[in-house]
């Protein structure tokens, strides 16, 4: 073969498999085959042309794998004609026949590795060596099969959805892929499905896309749903390959729970004693959602115990603190029955048709008496009024003072000698009536105030104090005096009538 051709045609044949094609003809097989045909009707310079050589991947046979053949027209079959290939695998992935020009794969290849191989091809005469063409490049493609499932390369996935979300409503999407080859065939067509939890969520066949499938999603019924989405290649056809995910899918708090008290009825006890903020207990209300819906507050609703008790939320705890806002009176009323409600605080408008997202309770308060000192009636002071000439031992008047315990324990008077240095009065320990115990002079003294104490009989220490004010009332017990003594002279001689100077 010459540099420059007259009169003959080269020829380069590629086929797949155990096609062959020569002359001018072109052939159509199960893989693709491309003939290349060069002519010259004059003495011109020729250059070599070429398409893809194909090689099916993962072939597992025992012998090497045909690719295809190269072959020049003007190749008489004498062995004069040597074909060789250098580049890409050449020599130990492809071998050729010098002769013949068959190329054969020697390995195993595998389209997601490499996906082609770039070699150069060219004729020598045997003999001298010689190129008889110039050196001229070509690709062997891999042809890709089905070999390669589809993985997803995030998962295992964690997603979130608001529970009572609409059916439909999108929580996340979840993506695969297939190393095969996108361009040929479906091997690469990936479908998606739900293997486990289609009753609660759907996915998107072409997107991945996950959705409810209901509308009545509960918190706080189930928090978290484990989904397995497949993926399958092949568009889901039979025979086609899948991997498989996990996704997790958390559902997260709306306010759609009220508080509820556990009890319709608390009781506690305190003391009638107790100081004004002392607490009284601790009521809770519990509510179901989690969060900043589950913050609440509490207020009494009766007029009476929110006179005498004050509710308060504890910010910690979510308790309601009751504690006391006025004195407390066991002879008075020993119980009060105090309604307290607990109120949610962020209340959604979407659910407000579910209900009243509050709650009462009873809180039944119990006074337990106190033993107190005796009160004075009337408690403000007393006063009593005194003629300034009564005898010693006459009643001037008398204090009253009752113990307010249910026992009522007899009550014993005395006079703060403090108050009364002299001992101008006495009291009856028993009566409390108090008399003179000296004699009065409104002229030196016109009132006396005293303090009269009350203690219990049994009880020193229960004692309590009044005021007792004393006026001395004037009786006519002093004669006339002049203010100052008086001189007057007269004449012997002066007449009946007539005025003293």
């Amino acid at each position: 073969m010459a540099a420059c051709w007259t009169g003959r045609a080269l020829a380069l044949l590629v086929a797949l498999g155990m096609l062959h094609c020569w002359g001018l003809a072109s052939c159509h097989a199960e893989r693709t085959s491309a003939l290349v045909e060069s002519r010259a009707r004059e003495r011109v310079k020729r250059g070599w042309v070429w398409n893809q050589f194909f090689v099916v991947e993962e072939y597992t046979g025992t012998e090497p794998l045909y690719v295809g053949k190269i072959h020049s027209d003007s190749d008489e079959g004498d062995g004069s004609i040597k074909y060789t290939i250098s580049g890409e695998g050449a020599g130990t992935i492809f071998i050729i026949d010098e002769v013949t020009g068959d190329i054969h794969a020697t390995e195993r290849l595998d389209r997601e590795e490499k996906a082609f191989y770039t070699l150069r091809a060219q004729a020598r005469d045997r003999q001298t060596d010689a190129p008889l063409e110039p050196e001229s490049e070509f690709v062997i493609k891999v042809q890709d099969i089905n070999d390669s499932e589809p993985k997803f390369l995030e998962g295992p996935y964690i997603g979130s959805v608001a529970e009572l979300s609409p059916i439909g409503t999108s929580v996340m999407k979840v993506i695969a892929a297939d190393a095969d080859d996108l361009t040929y065939g479906s091997s690469a067509r990936i479908v998606y499905s739900v293997l486990d939890g289609e009753k609660f969520f759907t996915v998107d066949r072409q997107t991945g896309v996950i959705r409810t499938a209901v509308a009545d999603l509960d918190r706080e019924t189930q928090d978290r749903y484990e989904l397995v989405v497949k993926a399958t290649d092949m568009a889901g056809q039979m025979g086609g390959l899948s991997g498989s995910t996990t996704v997790t899918i958390v559902i997260t708090d709306v306010n759609d729970n009220p508080p509820r008290f556990p009890q319709k009825m608390y009781q506690f006890s305190i003391s009638e004693g107790a100081a004004i903020g002392t607490s009284v207990g601790r009521v809770m209300a519990t509510d179901d959602d989690m969060g900043e819906n589950t913050d609440m507050s509490y207020l009494i609703k009766d007029e009476e115990g929110g006179e005498l008790f004050r509710v308060s939320t504890d910010g910690d705890t979510q308790e309601a603190v009751i504690s006391i806002r006025k004195p407390l009176d066991f002879e008075k009323k020993r119980i009060h029955n105090v309604v307290v409600e607990a109120v949610n605080k962020h209340v959604d408008p979407r659910f407000v048709d579910l209900g009243s997202f509050r709650d009462q309770t009873i809180v039944r308060i119990s006074i337990s008496d106190t033993d107190e000192p005796p009160i004075f009636f009337p408690p403000a002071g007393v006063l009593l009024e005194v003629q300034e000439d009564a005898k010693q031992g006459a009643i001037v008047g008398a204090v009253t003072a009752k113990d307010p315990d249910m026992d009522n324990v007899p009550v014993r008077y005395s006079i703060d000698q403090s108050t009364d240095q002299e001992q101008i009065f006495n009291i009856d320990t028993v009566s409390g009536a108090i008399t003179l115990g000296k004699i009065l002079d409104r002229e030196t003294a016109g009132w006396h105030n005293i303090t009269v104490t009350a203690v219990e009989a049994d009880n020193q220490s229960m004692a309590s104090q009044a005021a007792v004010s004393i006026r001395i009332l004037d009786v006519n017990d002093n004669p006339p005096e002049l203010a100052t003594p008086y001189e007057a002279s007269i004449c012997e001689d002066a007449k009946p009538g007539q005025g003293v100077p």
